[in-house]
């Protein structure tokens, strides 16, 4: 049964890292990218980070970069987001999704992705 299941949320203060995983079933991972979004209330779905297929390129939205750092571990199927000195902006749910094309988007579009994990929840506060 082909899965993304997110792992790693919760409540941390301002300056703290977390570290999400995205644990992957059902597919070969290194076939393809894999892409980290947020979403807060009341906003829309924010593009955090990808990884392409062999792990070799990455991107970062301007928001996240020099704090954010995605990763990939293909002999445990799993994507990572380390997130290091976290802001009250960074709350947000956290999802990955696996996209459909073999290099990482750097706009949001929702049909570049076929397969999405539920959510981690990331809230950054005092």
């Amino acid at each position: 049964q082909l899965q993304l299941v997110e792992s790693g949320g919760g409540l941390v203060q301002p300056g703290g890292s977390l570290r999400l995983s995205c644990a992957t079933s059902g597919f070969t991972l290194n076939h393809y990218t894999i892409s980290w979004f947020r979403q807060a209330p009341g906003k829309e779905r924010e593009l955090v980070s990808c990884i392409d297929t062999a792990g070799g390129r990455t991107n970062y939205a301007d928001s996240v970069k020099g704090r954010f750092t995605i990763s990939k571990d293909n002999a445990k199927n799993t994507v990572y987001l380390q997130m290091n000195s976290l802001k009250p902006e960074d709350t947000a749910v956290y999802s990955c999704a696996r996209g459909k094309y073999l290099t990482c988007r750097t706009v949001y579009k929702g049909p570049d992705y076929d397969y999405w994990g539920q959510g981690t929840q990331v809230t950054v506060s005092s």
